[in-house]
């Protein structure tokens, strides 16, 4: 148990980190998995951008970094590609 009054101010804001930060990664799994699962082209485009969106401001807050959220990108875009082919 931290004995100093600055470490249990620490653990309290990153205790209120963390939920924030676990409800922000919850919403970008729920906005991918409906990119993956899009059946037309037009729910396709639509959540695709709701994602891409979602991932700049994950980025912007510091939860993702740019590089995880630009592979993100790339696989989306991807996924996007290979089904418009087939």
């Amino acid at each position: 148990m931290a004995h100093h009054l600055s470490a249990k101010k620490r653990i309290r804001t990153s205790k209120k980190a963390n939920l924030r930060n676990r409800q922000y990664r919850s919403v970008l799994r729920t906005v991918l998995r409906k990119v993956r699962e899009s059946d037309t082209t037009e729910t396709r485009t639509e959540s695709l951008n709701a994602a891409v969106s979602t991932l700049d401001r994950l980025v912007l807050k510091g939860i993702l970094h740019k590089n995880n959220a630009a592979r993100k990108k790339s696989n989306l875009y991807r996924l996007i590609a290979k089904a418009q082919a087939a």
